[in-house]
Parts: C-alpha cells; structure tokens; sequence
C-alpha cells in the first residue's frame, strides 16, 4: 500500500526520512500482493504534528444502496474496503454513501492530544464510528460510539466550536484502533482527512482565523472605501461594485463555513443554499459593474445588448433554481462562461481604446488564474498544500485591489482630459481677449483721429463763415461744401458706432444708428436664415418665390409660405424688432452690464416681456454651447457688409 504523508512543518529529521522510506517501500510489496490485503495503521509520533489524506491514501468503499450499516461491515472488513490508486475527486458519485476505514496506531508515552479533522465544511452527513476498547482480533465484539458531523446539523451541536469538522482522538493505552467514517453530501466533496495534534490545530485555527479577518477586513474596507466615493460622485458603477465585493466576501464566508458559524448557526437549511444565492449576486453585480464601468453602450453596443441578455437570463435560472431544483446551485458551468463573457468584453473595448479597461483586464485575468489552480487542486491534478487551498481566495482580493486601481486610473484620465480641454479653453479665451484689446486700442485711435480732423474742419468753418459775411456771393458754395462734408461725417461716424458695437457697450439710441427701423432687422433676419440657401421644411424643395409678407418666401412646389422669423428667436414677438436685436446684443456681449430694470426702461417695455425674452436667449446659447457652439454677436446676427450694402443703397 502507498501511503502519501503530507508533512507541512517540513521537518528533516532524518529518524522521520527513514521510517518514511521504510513504510513507502512495505506499502508497495503490500499493495502488489494481490493475494493478501493489509492495512498499514497510521503511525502517529510526537514529532509530526500533522498528518493529511486522501481516498488515495485509505481503503474506503463505496456504499450505492446506501443501506450498508456498520454491523454488516464489522462481519468481514476485507470485503469491503480496498485501496484504490487510481482514485480522482473527479469520480466522486454525489448521494452515496463512503465507507472509510482509518487505522490509527497510537505510541507509548505519547504526551499529545491528537485529533482527525475533515476539511471541507460543505459535507452534508459525516458519522464518525469510534472505538471505545481495544479488541481488533474480534473485531464484532469491539464498542463503537456514534458522532454525527455535517453541515446538515446546528452549529452549536458540534462538539468543536470551529469551522470544519473534528474528533477528538482520546485513547490512552498504546494500541492500533479502527475508526469507520460514512460520508454522504449531495454535492461534490473534497475528501480530506487530517490527523494532528491538537496543539498543531489550535496554532493552524488560529492562524487561519487571523487569516479570514485579513480578507474580510480588506473587502469591508474597500467597500466602505468605495461607498464614500459613492457619496460624492454619484456614480452608479461604485454601488455597484460594493456589491459586487460584498457579494464576493459572503460567498467566500459560505464556502469557507465562517458564515455558518457566525451568522446563521441554527438555519442549516439556510446553509445549503445560501452560497448559490450570493454567487447568483456575483454574478449579477459583476455583469452590472462591468457594463457602466467598460461604457458599452458607447464602446460596444453589440455587447452591450449579450450582457443585458445574461442578466436575464442568469435572473430566471436563479428563480428556477430557488423554487424547484436546489440541486442546480452546483453547476458552475453558466457562471464560468458568463465571468468569461466580461473578461473577453473588457478585452474588446480595452483594444478599442479605452484605457481604464486595462487593470479591469488584468484584474479578471488573476482571477481566471485563481479559478484554474483551485479547480486543479480539488481535481487532485496538482499537490494540495496551504496556499493553492486559499489561492481563488488571494485572487479575489488581488482583482478587488486591481479593480479599485482601475476606478481609481478612470478617474486620473478623465481629470487629465478636463485640465486639457479647460487648458485650452484658457488659452483661446486669452487670445480672444488679445485681440478684443488690440481692435479696441485700434478703435480708440481712429475716433481720437476722427475727432481731431472734425475739431480741424470746424475751426476752418468758423473761418469760411467769417468770411461769407463779407462775401455773400460765396456764401452758397461753401454752404454745399459744409452740407456734403457733414454727409460724410455722418456716414463715418455711423461706421465708428458699427465697430463699436462688436466689441463695446452701446446705448440703445446708439445701437438704433445701425438698426433704425425694424424693415432692416427683418431684412437682416432673412440674410441670416436663408444665407446657405433656401429649403423648404415640407418637401425640401430649394426653388422660391417672394411671399406675402416682406422678405418672406414660397416655396414653388408645395406653395409653403415661409415668413422671416418663422423658426428662429424672434417668431412671434409682439414688440419692435428692433429692440428684440438690442436685447440679444446685451445678451451676447454685456450682459452684465444693463440691469433688467434698465432695459425695460431704455426698451420702453413691461420688465417681464424683456426677462421672457432673454431667458429665451439664454436657453438657446445653452443648447448651442452644449453642441459646443459659442457665438459672438457678430456671428449670431451682424454682417456688416450687407447692413453697410443696404446703407448705400437707401443714401
């Protein structure tokens, strides 16, 4: 027989080596010898705290009537138990009954208390035979008590306040004693078996224990982390990640039996199903968080409607599951392809250039490396030991500290492209001020000029006019002469105001020099709105005719009469044009600058017919800034070439 002796305080004493090696050697003659079977005790000894097993290890048989009891056992043990070398957990049939058998054989003057311990906390029913005397050459008359383990009972009937399964090893007398273990779960069970000190199991518990508070901690700091984060963002993918962590922590509390013992220890039935419940919120958080998180309404619409799909679809599978078949908790093969699913869309919308995908990449990929080694290790494909036993468990916490980087890497890059864009606003917007600056210096020079030549002519006028009363026949020529220079005065002083009305502030009355009526205003309007050609909104028809109303049009086609305004910010307003103008060209360029009261006043309007109207205004440059159009005065309303086109032709 092979026996495979798991040792974890790697001791090398070379007295331990050599017994080894003596034992591993009789169990190959033993376990060749067809004809005769044997079973080789296990050898307990002071100086190994611990020893693990297998199926590998220990004769069992497996009862499928599941009506075997102990005394028909106790008849004829070698009938039953054989070694099996070949034996996988991958073989393991759900429901039937596992027939152990455990020969312990325990040393003079052993000065320990020793215990076997099964680890894995999910077994449904494990009864525990233990003999009471020693009396192995009659094995039927030899006295067994009955301990009842398995997560089918209370918590509190344990006689171990501990998360896995425990039976004191109690003999004192030196002697080999058969231990009997049947072993029922409806589920997968990873069937291992320790026997060791029970110093050694209060420094590993305790241990272990330390352990768990790290990965709870971790998890509910992150959590809390994440919910303040939350409360000031107001961001939906934060709360969903809280629960998706916590949903990770309750699983990883079910799976590991610490949930059992500190949160429901009286509600078994709870128990059975409490981590398909949680794993279902898993998965349902995880597909949640991965959709706002990757954006993929944006960066991938085609996956963005699979993963809505699978929550559908996960949802009624777990409805379908909690109300008929409990057993389906079990199959993980759903959840494996859906968690497949989000890694292969982080992928995807990484490569389409969305980098905050990057640590949502490299966080699922740990976690699938986690998922491979403990899926290998309860296969039994690789070495069991301490760390792949907690490996899905150290993955879990490195993707939620990678996942955190990567909320916390999102949020870096869209601050890193705001200061860009606010960067370049600012500097546009100090360019714009340079240049507002140079034409109004610009201006001032030519007004200053402007001036001084009429302060020159009218000097040279007061001259003529001296000398026109000597000379009456000259009187009428320099009259005409005056009246043509004033003519032209005006018109430049009217150019002066146009300029000024770009980019200074202007009373009404000075703005009413370039607008004076409201036939200029509607005809400036129909300028602007039909300036790239008309089109008519009915049957897109680009052929016109004049329409009733002036500046209107028709459309030639359908006969649609198109008026000026219609469409635009000055459809319907029941006060002159020309003031509607003057109240946008406050808006735009000094809004600031006239009160509403003051506007009223200067418009000889009611207060509220000029608030109605700039808050139109106003809602308008909103929507157009929103679509990142931000128009000056000028390119909303004014061109001054057709405004000093017209100007000519009416002089």
């Amino acid at each position: 027989m092979y026996l495979k002796l798991h040792n974890i305080n790697f001791l090398d004493d070379l007295k331990i080596a050599l017994i080894l090696i003596v034992s591993f050697f009789s169990a190959i003659n033993s376990y060749c010898d067809d004809t005769k079977l044997r079973y080789l005790p296990i050898e307990i000894s002071d100086s190994v705290d611990q020893q693990i097993f297998t199926l590998v290890d220990l004769p069992f048989y497996v009862d499928s009537t599941n009506n075997l009891e102990l005394k028909s056992i106790l008849t004829n043990p070698s009938e039953y138990f054989r070694y099996d070398r070949n034996y996988s957990p991958r073989k393991f049939r759900a429901g039937n009954n596992y027939w152990i058998r455990i020969d312990i054989k325990i040393p003079e003057n052993s000065d320990k208390y020793w215990l076997l311990e099964f680890y894995d906390q999910t077994i449904d029913e494990i009864v525990v035979f233990k003999p009471e005397s020693k009396k192995l050459k009659n094995l039927v008359s030899v006295d067994y008590s009955k301990i009842e383990l398995g997560d089918n009972n209370e918590f509190d009937e344990r006689t171990f306040k501990h998360k896995n399964f425990e039976v004191l090893i109690n003999h004192t007398q030196f002697g080999v004693y058969s231990y009997f273990v049947k072993i029922n779960s409806h589920r997968f069970a990873d069937i291992r078996i320790a026997v060791r000190s029970v110093n050694r199991f209060v420094y590993y518990s305790l241990n272990e224990y330390f352990l768990f508070g790290l990965l709870y901690g971790m998890i509910l700091i992150i959590s809390i982390y994440n919910l303040l984060m939350y409360l000031v963002i107001k961001e939906k993918k934060y709360l969903y990640y809280i629960f998706y962590i916590l949903s990770v922590g309750f699983y990883a509390m079910c799976v590991d039996g610490i949930a059992f013992q500190y949160l429901w220890p009286n509600c078994p039935e709870w128990n059975e199903i409490a981590y398909g419940v949680f794993l279902y919120f898993i998965i349902l958080f995880a597909l949640l968080f991965s959709k706002k998180f990757l954006v993929t309404r944006i960066h991938a619409p085609e996956l963005n409607a699979i993963i809505i799909s699978l929550i559908i679809i996960r949802s009624i599978f777990f409805l379908y599951t909690l109300l008929f078949d409990q057993n389906l908790f079990d199959h993980r093969i759903l959840d494996i392809l859906i968690m497949a699913f989000i890694f292969f869309t982080g992928i995807i919308v990484w490569k389409r250039g969305y980098l905050p995908a990057r640590f949502f990449v490299i966080a699922y990929g740990v976690l699938f490396i986690g998922f491979f080694i403990k899926a290998l290790v309860l296969w039994g494909d690789i070495p069991f030991n301490t760390f792949l036993h907690y490996s899905l468990r150290i993955s879990f916490i490195i993707e939620m500290i990678l996942l955190s980087f990567a909320l916390a890497d999102r949020v870096r890059i869209l601050k890193r492209n705001r200061d860009k864009v606010l960067k370049r606003m600012m500097t546009e917007q100090q360019d714009n001020l340079q240049i507002k600056e140079q034409l109004n210096q610009e201006l001032e020079q030519k007004v200053a000029e402007r001036t001084k030549e009429l302060f020159e002519k009218n000097q040279l006028l007061e001259v003529s006019y001296d000398k026109l009363k000597d000379q009456a026949s000259e009187i009428y020529t320099i009259n005409n002469l005056l009246d043509l220079e004033n003519w032209k005065l005006k018109n430049r002083l009217k150019s002066v105001v146009k300029g000024r009305m770009l980019m200074k502030k202007l009373t009404f009355e000075e703005f009413a020099t370039v607008f004076p009526e409201n036939d200029k205003c509607l005809h400036q309007v129909a300028h602007m709105k039909w300036n790239e050609g008309f089109k008519c909104r009915r049957c897109d028809n680009k052929k016109f005719s004049e329409g009733s109303k002036p500046y209107s049009r028709r459309c030639s086609k359908c006969g649609y009469n198109e008026s000026a305004t219609a469409y635009t910010l000055f459809h319907g307003i029941k006060f002159p044009l020309v003031k509607a103008f003057y109240i946008l060209y406050v808006v735009l360029n000094h809004e600031d600058y006239m009160s509403l009261e003051e506007m009223a006043r200067a418009l000889s309007l009611q207060k509220n017919t000029v608030w109605n109207f700039k808050k139109k205004v106003n809602n308008f440059l909103h929507d157009e800034e929103e679509h990142g159009h931000i128009h000056a005065w000028k390119d909303v309303m004014i061109d001054l070439e057709i405004i000093e086109s017209e100007d000519r032709k009416n002089e």
